[in-house]
């Protein structure tokens, strides 16, 4: 399968339970645990593309920041069964094409050599790798 089956499109409309399923398939419950909280913080983002396949939701990226200086890329999710089939790629191509002209592009993202090497791949950099640290404070 590659991603020319997969239809690309700027969209925060998704419902509840396609929401439920993709970010349950990336194990992403705490997420899930208040999905209305979820399908509002999709709704105000910055940017949202969704990848579907048949009309399924197969993947998504969502931004937030002020579009000029920076954004941040706060979920990239593709469903397992569609891994490895260029989707992810395409997501963060499409935002990185759109945002061209911003400065500061940040993720966080698990610390796995699997999510290390993809956003290698697409240019990204450690932030320790930039004389740069990076603070997060996360409340439970």
């Amino acid at each position: 399968m590659d991603d020319k089956n997969i239809a690309f499109e700027e969209s925060s409309d998704i419902n509840k339970e396609e929401l439920c399923a993709l970010y349950n398939d990336a194990g992403w419950t705490l997420y899930t645990n208040d999905i209305d909280r979820l399908k509002d913080a999709v709704a105000n983002s910055l940017q949202t593309i969704t990848a579907r396949s048949d009309g399924k939701l197969v993947g998504l990226i969502r931004c937030v920041g002020d579009g000029k200086t920076i954004i941040y890329i706060q979920d990239i999710l593709v469903l397992r069964e569609y891994k490895r089939c260029g989707i992810g790629t395409r997501l963060v191509d499409i935002v990185l094409k759109k945002y061209h002209d911003v400065r500061q592009i940040v993720l966080l993202t698990d610390d796995t050599e699997e999510a290390k090497e993809f956003y290698r791949s697409l240019g990204f950099s450690e932030a320790g790798n930039m004389k740069l640290v990076c603070f997060v404070k996360i409340r439970s």
